[in-house]
């Protein structure tokens, strides 16, 4: 009898396998030939199971957003049984930092695509676009039961804060990927800005002391 195919993993695998090229040399310069010889099937079996290269970009991100999902799940497992909001917070914010192969890879890819959906509409139409949102929402979220239950400034602008970390992250992960600044020193700018937004949560005088230690060099 032919075995029989399992449409999942064979998805799966060539989605790997175009992680794994994209990453060696860029989204951008990925097609779905590179892809089949890659994954070591055909390009006809490449082309059936996605049809246009677009597609099969969406579903290796997809894959890159739970490999993400997961990475945020372990951290907050490993704060504890009941880490709170700011545990989670800094648990989806960390993990979003290339400090790792595959966090690296993870944020190479997303923010090529990103590049690359400014002047591709069939790119641009994906619902990928939408998962930044989703994150704002998240972590608006967190912050708002923080907020009532006493662990921030009642005035704070939640959607504000989220934003602005979101923005952050981002923009401190790609600093750690062309290397201008060291994984340890991103972490440290995160963990500045957070004290900052849960400062009633700690001690007397955590205020005064959270500015110290960050002058320090890249």
């Amino acid at each position: 009898m032919p075995k029989r195919v399992d449409h999942a993993e064979r998805r799966a695998q060539i989605a790997e396998a175009l992680v794994r090229v994209a990453g060696r040399r860029g989204l951008h310069a990925v097609g779905m030939r590179d892809v089949a010889a890659e994954a070591g099937v055909s390009l006809r079996l490449v082309q059936y199971y996605f049809e246009t290269k677009e597609k099969l970009l969406l579903f290796g991100l997809e894959q890159l957003a739970e490999g993400f999902r997961a990475r945020v799940s372990a951290r907050v497992r490993a704060a504890g049984d009941s880490p709170g909001p700011r545990a989670t917070v800094e648990a989806l914010l960390m993990a979003a930092l290339p400090t790792d192969e595959e966090s690296r890879t993870f944020h190479h890819l997303y923010t090529s695509y990103a590049v690359l959906s400014v002047n591709d509409q069939a790119l641009a139409a994906q619902p990928f676009i939408k998962n930044p949102d989703a994150a704002e929402d998240a972590v608006t979220g967190l912050l708002r039961q923080a907020q009532e239950a006493g662990l921030l400034d009642p005035g704070l602008d939640t959607r504000l804060e989220a934003v602005s970390l979101l923005a952050m992250s981002a923009g401190l992960g790609t600093s750690v990927l062309v290397g201008q600044r060291s994984p340890e020193y991103a972490t440290a700018v995160l963990g500045h800005h957070l004290d900052r937004i849960f400062r009633t949560h700690g001690a007397a005088g955590t205020e005064g002391d959270s500015d110290e230690g960050h002058d320090e060099g890249h």
